[in-house]
């Protein structure tokens, strides 16, 4: 199965943040030494920014107008091979990693924190972190349906609702209990203020 780690980008925002330093490593840098150290070789990087040439893996230019009128879901790379889609913006812990590569599908799978979250986790609120495909004619499917659906959801469709939508679950009601649930420091980030947290809370730098 390919790893592809999804590094899309908001255009307004010059610098990636998948590329953020935590713990002294960007966040990319450590998603894929954790994958390695955890026996995986088929890495790919879907991205449409540049800053991400840099690094010696299969360099997936995914255009897609998220960020820019678009929706989330357009962000997966398309193709009808097996794949585990990687949130490019996660500080994974090595469990997490370890999780994820081992747990087998012959569907779907979805990785994602939940409450009660550990003193340690950076946010009041539950991460998405990867969608484990096997059946991607299922997934393709399921994405398409996010589209229709998109007026009756309270937001923007994201990770929570395509999972609604893969489960058959009523939409914008999330269950915390039909995923694999990571709860340690696993969490993504959003902005400079959730590197910090990660620092001081996680890796006791500040």
């Amino acid at each position: 199965m390919k790893y592809i780690i999804m590094c899309g980008y908001d255009p307004k925002k010059p610098n990636p943040k998948h590329l953020s330093i935590v713990n002294g490593e960007p966040i990319l840098d450590r998603t894929i030494r954790l994958l390695k150290n955890n026996g995986i070789t088929d890495i790919a990087i879907s991205t449409n920014h540049p800053a991400f040439d840099r690094y010696d893996l299969p360099i997936l230019h995914h255009e897609n107008n998220y960020g820019t009128g678009g929706m989330w879901c357009d962000g997966f790379y398309p193709t009808l091979d097996p794949v585990c889609y990687i949130f490019g913006d996660v500080v994974f812990s090595p469990e997490a990693i370890k999780t994820i590569v081992t747990t087998d599908t012959d569907d779907i799978e979805f990785f994602a924190s939940a409450p009660p979250f550990r003193e340690d986790y950076i946010k009041s609120w539950a991460e998405p972190f990867a969608f484990k495909v096997k059946d991607q004619i299922h997934f393709r499917q399921s994405l398409i349906k996010v589209r229709e659906l998109k007026d009756q959801f309270r937001r923007p469709p994201i990770a929570w609702e395509v999972w609604q939508v893969i489960k058959g679950t009523p939409i914008n009601k999330i269950d915390y209990t039909n995923y694999t649930v990571i709860n340690d420091y696993t969490c993504d980030v959003d902005r400079q203020r959730d590197v910090e947290e990660f620092n001081r809370k996680v890796f006791n730098l500040i």
